[in-house]
């Protein structure tokens, strides 16, 4: 009998302890860092939550490990410079105030040119 509770009890911790596939959850301080990964076990994207709302930087990756965006949130609305990498190279940086668009501007290339 004991054997039995100790198990049912087991399965009950286990199934409150888990989390979706593919998303790693953990608690730092007042926020949560969530982890959300490709099938192949690749980092699809990385960023925090607070008080269950997007909040602070959020990284995007492709399924082979490039950078594709670099996003940040505020209270759960989009908020300062974003950033997303097309797989040719080039950037677009979009700027956001409150959720809203105030500049977009596209670089052809993610090479830095510099000319004395």
């Amino acid at each position: 009998m004991k054997k039995i509770l100790f198990l049912a009890l087991l399965f009950c911790f286990a199934g409150l302890n888990a989390q979706q596939p593919g998303l790693k959850l953990e608690k730092e301080g007042d926020l949560v860092k969530a982890t959300y990964f490709y099938e192949n076990g690749q980092v699809r994207q990385q960023g925090y939550f607070k008080d269950n709302k997007l909040d602070g930087q959020w990284i995007s990756y492709r399924e082979d490990g490039t950078k594709s965006a670099l996003a940040n949130y505020a209270n759960g609305k989009k908020t300062g410079k974003w950033l997303f990498w097309s797989e040719d190279g080039k950037i677009t940086e979009v700027d956001y105030s409150q959720n809203t668009i105030l500049n977009v501007i596209e670089v052809q290339s993610a090479k830095a040119v510099v000319e004395n």
